[in-house]
């Protein structure tokens, strides 16, 4: 069996605040041109108007795929910069109200305006997409198959969206039940082939119900444009440390269980019953509250789940050339998660006698600095261009 290269690419939304404020602001034309001009078609407008969107290229390795993700937000932020504005990577914004915001003059979103109707209007969120390159297609539905078992892992250590229009929804990951709400959403079903999987999207195209497969939101699919899968369940992260540790989990993860396919053996899958069980407390608790091990039949602590998880991937990660990202895992499973760092700042800043508004934008300001944590070293214009929300 030949190995595939396992390529990379990562997506990530982002949400444009005002810098003063806090508040979300449209993009201005200007400066999304401003970006298209340095970053041509890794930089794309999204549904709503206060979105922008980036991509990185094919990816030969969790290095490279760093190398792209890091000039893309340092570019964005400093030309939001330039506007007054600052890019945050969040699952939601703390305070945004989803009623006063404009979705962009595309077709494709008036189309899905019509189509989703208020359900669209309420899609104020941002996720992170993964990309692993796969060119056999029965093996990305094999792999799929697999793979989910790990999908609310991945969303136990990306939930950075407790807040949903100034108020604290008690879980971890409250964009993920804002998206619930789209059809074709969730968990993916297990597929016994591509044919299978290639026949029932064919069915809704026939029927006028969707044009391709793009509007299949699984929280993992095979691509619709490129020969992958594409790992979809994530919150966008607000450190880039965190999500390249997560984009270099899905790879090695993904090619242990090819690995495991090539020694004739595979990871068992359960069923989407029992997955959703871990999703929910993901969902909930983020990593505080740790993960059924179906094969223990209890419920671990993320730390323990994280060295089994990295004890499983050695191999892969070195093989990938990964093991500096996955490592991070280690720092990610026992300090708190951006949920919880956002409930910290809030408290903190009420206890010092701000205003609930004035502390939600200090949640705001605290996301800015985690944006731009990474981003500091040897970007002299980014250094030069500081945010504050007073």
């Amino acid at each position: 069996m030949e190995e595939p290269e396992f390529s990379l690419g990562i997506e990530e939304e982002y949400l444009l605040v005002d810098a003063e404020s806090g508040e979300l602001a449209q993009a201005p034309d200007a400066l999304m041109q401003a970006c298209k001009t340095e970053l041509d078609d890794q930089v794309s407008p999204e549904f709503l108007r206060c979105q922008i969107e980036v991509g990185t290229p094919v990816c030969a390795n969790i290095g490279d795929a760093r190398t792209h993700l890091r000039h893309l937000r340092a570019t964005i932020a400093r030309q939001a910069a330039q506007f007054g504005l600052a890019p945050i990577s969040v699952g939601c914004h703390p305070f945004g109200n989803w009623r006063d915001q404009h979705h962009t003059d595309k077709d494709r979103y008036h189309q899905l305006s019509r189509d989703m109707a208020g359900v669209a209007r309420r899609m104020l969120i941002c996720g992170m997409h993964v990309h692993v390159g796969l060119d056999d297609k029965a093996q990305r539905i094999d792999l799929m198959n697999q793979l989910s078992y790990f999908l609310p892992h991945l969303l136990a250590l990306s939930a950075s969206s407790p807040f949903w229009q100034g108020v604290d929804s008690g879980l971890a990951s409250y964009r993920t039940t804002v998206f619930g709400d789209m059809p074709r959403t969730g968990l993916p079903p297990r597929l016994s082939s591509w044919d299978q999987f290639d026949r029932s999207v064919g069915l809704l195209i026939e029927l006028g119900i969707v044009e391709d497969a793009s509007k299949i939101w699984w929280d993992l699919r095979p691509s619709a444009s490129f020969p992958t899968l594409e790992t979809r369940i994530c919150d966008a992260c607000p450190r880039l440390d965190d999500t390249i540790t997560l984009a270099a989990l899905i790879q090695a993860t993904v090619r242990m269980l090819w690995r495991l396919a090539r020694g004739n053996t595979r990871w068992r899958e359960y069923d989407t019953f029992l997955l959703g069980e871990n999703r929910w407390r993901a969902v909930r608790y983020g990593i505080s509250g740790g993960m059924i091990d179906f094969g223990a039949g209890r419920i671990l602590p993320f730390p323990d789940l994280a060295e089994d998880w990295l004890a499983l991937i050695a191999e892969d990660a070195e093989a990938l050339g990964g093991q500096p990202a996955t490592a991070h895992l280690r720092e990610m499973a026992t300090q708190p998660g951006s949920a919880d760092r956002q409930r910290t700042v809030l408290s903190r800043a009420m206890a010092a006698g701000a205003t609930r508004d004035q502390a939600l934008c200090e949640v705001v300001r605290h996301l800015i600095d985690e944006f731009r944590h990474d981003l500091q070293a040897g970007d002299a214009d980014l250094n030069e261009n500081g945010n504050s929300c007073n």
